[in-house]
């Protein structure tokens, strides 16, 4: 090596008299990177101490733990209320029943239930059964009690006619007939 000169540096070349050449310097482009968005921001200023690190996984292992128990409260704070809803029922049940005794000691009550269920009657009274009866259509204001004559709504007499001729002009026998409810006509 030529004392003066030093060592070579890359990227240079000694010209003919022995001096070396400046080196052409790069050329800059300016470049535009996209826009970070805030979440991008955040997350790339966002540095993890030990701390932060120690305090993360105790909060992870908090949620361990605890998932547990606040499952079971839960679960029981619905069969609190389910209990609940039982023992609400069951004082209705008892508010009912209690009303209906009440209604037992009535001696009216005891008279009419009688009469209803059992067909008592006192002695004396005469009891009439209807046997296929049917209510007629309808809500039932035209049936209020009244003093005023009204017209029945069914051809009774027409009915008894078509009855007695077809009894008297039919070659079946008893047997063969099919058997109505009485009160119905064909």
């Amino acid at each position: 090596m030529v004392r003066g000169q030093g060592p070579r540096r890359p990227g240079t070349r000694p010209d003919a008299t022995g001096r070396r050449a400046p080196r052409e310097r790069p050329i800059r482009i300016a470049v535009t990177a996209h826009e970070e968005t805030a979440a991008e921001r955040w997350l790339r200023t966002l540095r993890l101490s030990g701390f932060s690190v120690i305090l993360l996984g105790l909060l992870i292992l908090a949620v361990i733990v605890l998932a547990p128990g606040l499952r079971t409260l839960v679960e029981q704070q619905q069969q609190i209320a389910a209990l609940e809803h039982t023992a609400q029922e069951g004082r209705d049940t008892v508010t009912h029943l209690e009303a209906e005794l009440d209604r037992w000691s009535d001696p009216a009550y005891i008279e009419t239930q009688a009469r209803d269920r059992l067909l008592f009657i006192y002695p004396g009274e005469s009891s009439f059964l209807l046997t296929n009866w049917q209510a007629p259509e309808g809500d039932g204001d035209d049936l209020a009690p009244t003093t005023q004559i009204r017209a029945t709504q069914i051809d009774w007499l027409g009915g008894l006619l078509a009855a007695t001729f077809e009894a008297g002009l039919t070659d079946a026998t008893a047997e063969d007939l099919p058997l109505l409810p009485a009160g119905v006509f064909r």
